[in-house]
Order: C-alpha cells, then structure tokens, then sequence
C-alpha cells in the first residue's frame, strides 16, 4: 500500500485495495452467495411451516431448527462476511491513524486540501462531504442489492426499506466519526459489492435455483393468514385483547372438557339454540361455547346458566386455540374445517368434529369444493343430502363419515315467529326484494328494471338487502337508495335494519336471485317465491361431476317460478297469476317442505340426542380402557 500511496495516489491505492480484497474474498463471497440462495430455497418451506402451525411459536421454532438440520443450513453463517468485514475496517483505522505501519508518511495522507487522517466531524467544511458520499454510496448499494442479492430481493419491502434505512445511517456515522480514510475506503468498498455482486450472479444464477412459483405460493398463504380478522385494516389496539388473553387462559384451564360449540359471530346462536336448549334440560354436560363476536348474547346467557360457559376469541387467537383443542366433541357451522387456517387439534386426535348446516339445501355446489370432507360427523337437513355426501365420499376416496337425520332448527325457530304473528291488514299486495350479496345480484345487475316494472302498480315493495352486502358495498347501497328518494313511501321502502324479521313473513311474495331466504320465506309460509336468474352462485366448480342436480336449482320452478333478466319487463303480470294461484302454492310447498325437510318440529331433541350418546359412549369407552 506504501508504493500505491506514495505521490498523493491515497485514493487510487485505496480503491485498489479494496478491489484486492474483494478478489482474494471472492471464494467466501461465492459460499454466501450458495448459502443466501438456500434460504431463499427454504423459505416456501418455512412460510408453510408458520402457516400449518400458525400462532404456536414453540412448535414453529421447533420445524424451523429440523429443517435447517435437514438442509445443513445455519443462520449464524450469514454474518461470516460482516465479520471479516469488520476486521478489514479495524486494520485500516490502523493504517490510517498510524500511517507508518503500512510504510506511509503523514504527507501521503494529504490528497489536496484534505487529510485522510481527520476526522470529519471535527475538522467541518469540506470534510462533511464523506459521511454524504458514504450515505450515498450505501443508498445506491441497497437499491442493487434489493434486485440482485438473492436474500435481499426475497425481503419484504418494509424489511428491505428497513434494511437500507439502517445501512444508510450506520454509512452516515461511519462517515462522520471515523476518520477520513476510513471513510474512503468505506465508500469504494461498497460500490465495489456491486461489481461482485453481479460477478456472483454471473458464477451462481439465483434465478437458475429458486423456485418463484413455490415461494409465492407459500407468501400468499402465510399473508392471507396473517390478515385474518383485519377487515383489510391494521387495528392500531384490540380494546378486546385482554379479555381475550383471559378467556383464552380460562379455556385451557378448563380440564375434561366435553362439548365445545364455536359460532363465528352473534348471529349463528340461532342455527344451535335448539339443540344447545335440548342439552340443557335433558343432561348434565357444560356446554363451553367460543365466540369471535364480543358482543355475542352467550354472554348474558351464561350469566343465567351456569352451565353455559362462554369465551371471546379473535378470529387469528382462534387458530391456536383450534389447534390446541382439548375436547371430546367439536360442533360448528364452519365449512372448510382444515382446507384454510382451521384445523383439527394437533393435541388429540379422537375429538369427534360435528358439522351442522346454516342452510337448508345442498352440499355440493354452494359450498366449496371438499368443504365437509374433515368432518366426522354431519347433522343432516333431509334425506336428500345423503348421496350427495356420499357420491363426494366415492368420487373423492374419503373415508364415510356419520349421517345423523337431523332437520333444520332455523326453520322451526322462524315457523314458531309467523305463527305468533297476527295476521297483517293491507289493502295492497306486499313484495319483498331481497338479493344475495354475491356477483352481480339484482341490486347490482337489474334494480332499476324490476323497481320500474313493479311501482306504481298496486304493490309495496320492501328491499331488504342481504346484510353482507350492505357491510361490504355500503356506497353501492347509498346510491341505490339515493336513486329513490324521491319515490319512498306507500309504494317503495328501503330496509336496512336487520333486527326484525316481520318483514319478511308478513309479505305476500319474495322476489330474490339466489338467497336462501326465499326457501326460509316458502317453507315456513307457503307462499311464492320469484327468481331471477342473476349469475349461480357456485362456490364447487366440480359439482356436476355428482350428476346430481343441486336442490338450489331443482326447486326453482316449485315454489314458484323463475326468470331471467330480460323477462324482468312484463313480471307484475306473472306475479299477478301467482297470487291469485296463492293457496295452491301454499299447500303444495308446505308439503314440499315436509318432504326434504327431516323430523321438522324435533331437530333440536334428534341433534341433542346425538349428541348426549357419543359423549357417553366415549366416556364409557375412557372408564373401560381405565380400568384394564
């Protein structure tokens, strides 16, 4: 370095010797070229890791430590080059504090006006230009290593912003606070990883290695998990969380759990309270029910029974707590148990998982595609669903699962509303309009059409969105509304609170796409329903390979009548030949519904049953392993 230097050549001899060394390191620059390009490579596997163990830090620590095992990888090895790094920046503070160690006289130090031997941040004026120019050196080296290092390009743009951010500042200090030399040698060393990186690239092509399909795959599954409960929003604070933390707590507490229910939000009590009050009068189990809803009754109803025990657990909380499920039996409503972030425990392998329907048709063409398949046990509508669920079982080499006749609660529980009611006196004919809240239903597709054919015509109409569709499309819904309000009154109103169902029942006629409210409104009320036939709602792209026409289409044209959007214009004449045909229609759908609908009356005592003899018998079955 003392010949390079010698003649005011510092920088030139500078630039050479990093240049010398980031040749003579180019072997260790090649290891950890291999050594980024395996992480990338294990990094699908690691995001699938967290997503099958999602929330249960310990088990994903675990998986983690096994795979770096089985793939000779340790992280630790990632910092070889920061090291060596490290001392070559220690010998050169040497050289330049003490110039004679390398065979240098002060003079060499000089390279016009400026001393390489001072230090910027006391020597001020020009010298402030070395922490800008190693500041700017490290901007422009983490811009090229965000494209070009395997590690780096694989980041996160927050972890890659993050990176650069703390580079950028450690280059600014560096460059302030260390000597001028040491500065220099700083910024030629990092525009110099550049070249050697690229040089790497050319020896390894990471490209050639990673597989880009795989990897993203396994990120869009780990961010879907991780936007669980987030509504696309990030809560700064969860005003639930501790009692959360607590419930949770309180749950695993609990030793010998029996039955467990879980309801996704307030509303889905409604689908289990048949059967959760048969359980309460006709045994002695502790019905532990969990709710992602904090505002979910069960908690006043736990208050009056001390054999109702309710938790509020978030929807992301719920994913460890499902994989640490410690019960004999699971009931929920939930479809897709272990195709998306539920599972089944990990814990106990024996739990008995009860599936119980929120809607009265099939299963294979609304539900998606192998939404049942994880079930052990199905609380069945009617008859009718039986070989569709086991054609699914055939096609698919499932193993069978149990049938339980069961019925549909919701029904009997609306069935008991409309017969309370007190007959309504009008002196018009009421239609109720009430879309789904998928695809192009009729608020989105043709309103307009069916408003303009049915007002002023003799009719009150009520819209009553599904409230989905208002919780998600909240301005599509205002501008419809806005469109009318001119018109509200005796012919047109919106309904926009749900708290009610008077509405629904006490109307002559339901006009909807593909709800199932219209089958709610014919089989508890006999009346006529129209459909108009918007785009199906199809969530199993597979299902016609049952060959087994789905009772959301079959029934269509049986409690009542079906058309498309172009017949919309000329409709009140069809509604009008329905109505004077209401009595038939009556007749003929109560008995339809006698038909599909299984033990109508008793799905609660037929569920309850149930499920009091599994518990039993694995009770029995647990006393007699015992006692071997």
């Amino acid at each position: 370095m003392s010949f390079l230097a010698s003649g005011s050549n510092y920088i030139i001899a500078m630039i050479l010797f990093t240049l010398l060394t980031k040749i003579l390191l180019l072997p260790i620059g090649i290891w950890t070229q291999k050594n980024g390009i395996k992480m990338v490579q294990m990094r699908p596997y690691l995001n699938l890791i967290k997503v099958k163990h999602f929330g249960d830090k310990d088990t994903i620590a675990d998986e983690t430590a096994a795979l770096y095992k089985a793939k000779k990888y340790h992280p630790l090895l990632g910092t070889l080059p920061l090291i060596i790094q490290i001392i070559i920046l220690l010998g050169i503070i040497d050289v330049v504090k003490i110039p004679e160690y390398a065979g240098l006289t002060a003079a060499d130090m000089l390279v016009g006006k400026i001393d390489f031997a001072l230090y910027p941040y006391q020597a001020g004026g020009l010298y402030w230009c070395m922490p800008l120019l190693a500041g700017l050196s490290s901007f422009i080296l983490s811009i090229a290593q965000n494209r070009m290092n395997p590690l780096q390009a694989e980041q996160g743009r927050w972890g890659q912003l993050g990176t650069m951010a703390m580079s950028v500042g450690i280059s600014l200090a560096l460059g302030a606070y260390v000597l001028a030399g040491v500065g220099a040698y700083w910024i030629s060393s990092n525009l110099l990883a550049i070249l050697q990186q690229s040089v790497l690239n050319l020896i390894i092509n990471p490209r050639k290695h990673i597989d880009q399909k795989l990897l993203e795959e396994s990120r869009l599954k780990l961010e879907e998990l991780e936007n669980v409960g987030a509504d696309g929003k990030k809560a700064r604070h969860d005003p639930n969380a501790a009692r959360e933390k607590a419930d949770y707590k309180r749950f695993f507490s609990v030793a010998n759990k029996h039955l467990v229910f879980y309801s996704e939000n307030n509303g889905f009590y409604k689908y289990f309270e048949n059967i959760i009050e048969y359980l309460l009068d006709h045994s002695n189990v502790t019905i532990h029910y969990i709710t992602s809803d904090p505002r979910d009754s069960i908690f006043e109803k736990a208050e009056g029974n001390s054999r109702i025990r309710g938790y509020y657990i978030g929807e992301k909380k719920l994913i460890t707590l499902m994989m640490k499920m410690d019960a004999d039996m699971v009931v929920m409503t939930m479809s897709d148990l272990e195709n998306y972030h539920i599972k089944r425990s990990y814990v106990r392998k024996d739990i008995e998982y009860v599936y119980l329907f929120h809607y009265p048709l099939s299963t294979h063409m609304v539900l998606h595609t192998g939404a049942l398949d994880h079930y052990d046990t199905i609380l069945c509508v009617g008859e009718f669903q039986i070989p569709e669920i086991r054609k699914q079982e055939e096609l698919y080499h499932l193993p069978e699962k149990k049938l339980i006749m069961c019925g549909y609660g919701q029904l009997e529980k609306l069935q008991k509303q409309y017969d309370a009611m007190e007959p309504p006196v009008r002196t018009c004919r009421k239609i109720l309009v009430a879309p789904s809240w998928q695809e192009d239903n009729i608020l989105d597709s043709c309103i307009d059409d069916l408003l303009r054919e049915l007002m002023g015509k003799g009719n009150h109409i009520v819209v009553r969105p599904h409230p989905e569709y208002v919780k998600r499309y909240g301005k599509r819904m205002e501008n419809v509304v806005s469109r009318y309000a001119d018109y509200t009154g005796d012919d047109l109103e919106f309904e926009l609170d749900f708290t009610s169902n008077t509405s629904i029942f006490d109307s002559d006629l339901v006009v909807t796409d593909w709800s199932g409210t219209a089958f709610e409104f014919s089989f508890v009320t006999g009346k006529p329903a129209v459909f108009i036939n918007t785009p199906m709602k199809v969530n199993n792209p597979d299902y016609e390979k049952l060959g087994i026409e789905p009772q959301e289409i079959r029934l269509r044209d049986k409690v009542g009548i079906s058309l498309d959007t172009e017949d919309i214009i000329g409709c009140n004449g069809r509604i009008q030949q329905l109505m004077e045909h209401q009595e038939e229609y009556i007749r003929k759908n109560l008995a339809l519904r006698d038909t599909l609908i299984a033990n109508y009356g008793h799905s609660g005592e037929i569920g309850g049953k149930y499920i009091i003899d599994s518990l039993q018998r694995r009770i029995e079955a647990r006393k007699a392993a015992q006692g071997k």
